[in-house]
């Protein structure tokens, strides 16, 4: 069952965010997740929201925990986390 995740974020630093968005980019597909939203127009209806928010669809939930925690992610998160604040949530779909 396809998983995706969600993730809302406030880019504080956006020249280190565009090399979080060079190495993320590339390590979503090598573990074959597809994004759904990338940080297009969006309006918040309740709560509070983020500038940016992102939806990324993987075909499982052990293929997004390989994703989030392997090495390709988390030399990008080197550069992400401390240029962002972020939500990042998996979510199983239906």
């Amino acid at each position: 069952m396809a998983v995706y995740a969600m993730v809302h974020i406030d880019v504080k630093d956006a020249e280190a965010y565009a090399k979080y968005a060079e190495i993320a980019g590339p390590a979503v597909a090598q573990y074959g997740g597809e994004f759904l939203a990338r940080g297009g127009e969006c309006l918040q209806m309740e709560g509070t929201g983020r500038a940016r928010n992102v939806i990324i669809r993987f075909p499982d939930w052990d293929t997004a925990k390989a994703f989030y925690n392997g090495p390709e992610y988390q030399e990008a998160l080197s550069h992400g986390l401390p240029a962002a604040e972020r939500e990042y949530t998996f979510v199983e779909g239906v």
